[in-house]
Order: C-alpha cells, then sequence, then structure tokens
C-alpha cells in the first residue's frame, strides 16, 4: 500500500489547499450548472494511478462521461471551503470515516443513492463501510507487527495485544502510535490488552484506556505519528513489536524485510466515496461511486494497490497471494476490529467530543 493513506493525508494537505484555492478561482463559474462532465479527487501519486486505471477510464468508456481526476489529496477543510462558500468544484472526493462523520454531521455532503445499486453488489459491501452519505473505498488496517529475527519461528511469538504488553514473557523493545491526534491511538489495543473483548470495546472507557498504558508506557521507546515514521523505524530495525498500518509492513516485507503480521484483532480503517453538498454534478457523482463500489472494479484496483476492498465479492477474482496481503480478506476480516468512528465524534461532558477528549488526556499523560 504506497502510498498509504495516512501519509498522502498530511503531505499532500497543504498542496491540495493550494490547489483548491486555484480551483476555486479558475472553475468556479463553469461549474455553475450541471456539465455532461465529473471531477473526482483521485489522489497522488501511484493510489491516485490505480483509481484512475481501475475507476476513471473504465467508468469513462462504460458511460461516455468525461471525468477529469483531480491528483489531489481530499480533506475536511477542502469540504467546508467550498460548502460554505457555494463553490464546489469537485464531485467526488475520498474521505477518512472521521472526516466523513463530522462533515456529514456539519450537513457538507449529500446523501448516497442506494436505489441505483444492484443488489448483489449492496449484499457485498460490509456493513461498516456503507454509510448514508460515503460508500466505502477502501480498507487498511493498524497491526501487530514483530521482527522474525528476534521472534523466530522456533520461539514464542506474541499472539494477542496481552502478550505484547506483557514485556517479561516477550522481551523486546517496543513502538505504539501516538494519540495526539485523539481519534487516533493506541486506544483499541490498550483495552484489549486489558482484557476487555474485541466486542465490548465502545463506549470505549477512558480512565482504563489510560491505566493500561501506564503499565505499558516504561517499556515503549517511541510513540509515531505518522506511517512514513512506523515505516522508517521498520526499515531500520530499531524496534522488536510494532503496531503499524499493514500496506506499511507488507511492502517492506515484499522488499525481504525479517517482519511478520498477527492480523488477531486488527484495527480496521476505511476511506468512503463521498459527493460534497451543492455538487453541480452529483448524478454524475452518484453513477461514479456506485461503479467505484463493484466488486470487478474493486478487484482491479486491489491488484495495483495494497488496500482491501470493501465489497467482499471482489475476492472472488483477487488471486489468493494477492488477497492475503489485504486486511479485508475474509479470513482477516473475521477477527479484526471496525473503528467506531461514531463513538469519536459523540459530544459529552463539557462540550468535548470523545476524540477531543482522548487528545487532551493524552497531551498530558504522555508528559508525566
Amino acid at each position: 500500500m504506497a502510498p498509504l493513506v495516512n501519509r498522502r493525508r498530511l503531505m499532500q494537505a497543504s498542496s491540495s489547499a493550494l490547489a483548491l484555492g486555484a480551483l476555486n478561482s479558475t472553475l468556479g463559474r463553469a461549474f455553475a450548472r450541471p456539465t455532461d462532465e465529473l471531477r473526482v479527487a483521485v489522489g497522488g501519486g501511484d493510489w491516485g494511478k490505480a483509481n484512475i486505471e481501475a475507476y476513471v477510464k473504465p467508468f469513462q468508456a462504460e458511460t461516455g462521461i468525461k471525468v477529469t481526476s483531480i491528483t489531489d489529496d481530499s480533506t475536511l477543510t477542502q469540504v467546508e471551503l467550498m460548502v460554505t462558500t457555494k463553490n464546489v468544484t469537485v464531485d467526488v472526493m475520498d474521505l477518512s470515516a472521521n472526516s466523513t462523520r463530522v462533515a456529514s454531521g456539519k450537513g457538507y455532503l449529500e446523501e448516497i443513492d442506494y436505489s441505483i445499486y444492484k443488489k448483489e453488489e449492496l449484499e457485498g459491501i460490509v456493513d461498516f463501510a456503507n454509510d448514508p452519505f460515503g460508500v466505502g473505498a477502501l480498507i487498511y488496517a493498524n497491526v501487530m507487527v514483530y521482527n522474525t529475527q528476534k521472534f523466530p519461528a522456533d520461539r514464542p511469538r506474541p499472539a494477542s495485544w496481552a502478550e505484547f504488553w506483557d514485556v517479561k514473557a516477550f522481551p523486546g523493545v517496543r513502538v505504539l502510535q501516538s494519540g495526539q491526534r485523539g481519534s487516533e491511538g493506541p486506544w483499541e489495543e490498550a483495552l484489549l490488552a486489558d482484557g476487555v473483548p474485541a466486542d465490548a470495546l465502545y463506549p470505549m472507557d477512558i480512565d482504563r484506556v489510560f491505566a493500561s498504558l501506564d503499565k505499558i508506557k516504561p517499556h515503549v521507546r517511541k510513540w509515531w505519528t505518522v506511517g512514513s515514521e512506523i515505516q522508517q523505524i521498520m526499515h531500520d530495525k530499531t524496534a522488536d513489536l510494532v503496531n503499524a498500518f499493514d500496506g506499511r509492513v507488507t511492502l517492506l516485507m515484499d522488499q525481504g524485510a525479517p517482519l511478520e503480521i498477527n492480523r488477531k484483532n486488527s484495527k480496521l480503517i476505511w476511506d468512503y466515496w463521498t459527493i460534497p453538498k451543492g455538487s453541480p454534478n452529483a448524478a454524475n457523482a452518484q453513477k461514479f461511486i456506485e461503479f467505484a463500489t463493484r466488486a470487478d472494479r474493486q478487484a482491479a484496483f486491489a491488484q495495483r494497490m495494497s488496500y482491501g476492498p470493501t465489497n467482499r465479492n471482489a475476492f472472488k477474482t483477487i488471486p489468493e497471494n494477492v488477497a492475503r496481503k489485504l486486511s479485508s480478506y475474509p479470513d482477516y476480516l473475521a477477527t479484526s476490529v471496525p473503528l467506531k468512528t461514531s463513538w469519536y465524534s459523540e459530544i459529552g461532558a463539557g462540550g468535548l467530543s470523545n476524540a477531543e477528549r482522548l487528545r487532551q488526556r493524552w497531551n498530558e499523560w504522555v508528559l508525566l
């Protein structure tokens, strides 16, 4: 999975803002009324190329609708600016699950027209990636990873987050994700390590989260913040046990790195295809998203990039050696934990969302 979701969200944010400004100033008038075209934010690099080959080109061929591919990242800030200024110049955007939740809550997104989907395609989409305001575009995961030089096949290997936390039975250098963003962090892992069943993680007991983190904190060498950082740590072999994005790991494994993934209780994260509210080409945007979530199209995409399909039927045509690298592979899906974005956005005492409470608590805790 390269480039990876989190890396592209971070590194392309500034360039996307500039690009959006240019689009608003030069194309606003052109998109004041519906056209026979469609503007789709496909992302940059290899990820954008895969979107173009798997979705954009075949969609144009099937429908005759001209698609302009925008090779920039999609952000919540972009959606808000376009909608609030009533100058929507992008018709389809790929947004994270958290951004989709926030944007839809503020009225920035069009509802998805599921009436145009074939029954078998709609039933193939995993439940958590099927939202009133977005349809799952891809799935990736935050997984447990160990260095096989430190934990060779003839030695016990950590098989659960409780064992990751067990520094006596499994000694080694640990690295975990930072919680500085609030909506992302080692929260679920901490609860799983403390014995909370996977189906009882939400609503999270924040006090219990940090009590569990207290136990592992002295043994964590670094709290990583972005995917490129943890990838470099694994590449340099400076840690024995980490949690990391699965695509980063499989990329290094393909290059011969001595790494192994434990997929049990992986944390699933996903993106949605969305339509900004007021898109002048919303009808065509609906058609594009329906097309891009078909099983055959997602299978084509998955063979270009190691992101898991949200349509389970895609695995019927994905080669087994490719399928086993994907976070939504049926065997992995059965033991994974989907991130519950609705809980993170819930507002509690003091008018703060749960994500904001976690971020505030983390910023205090990490300095202790």
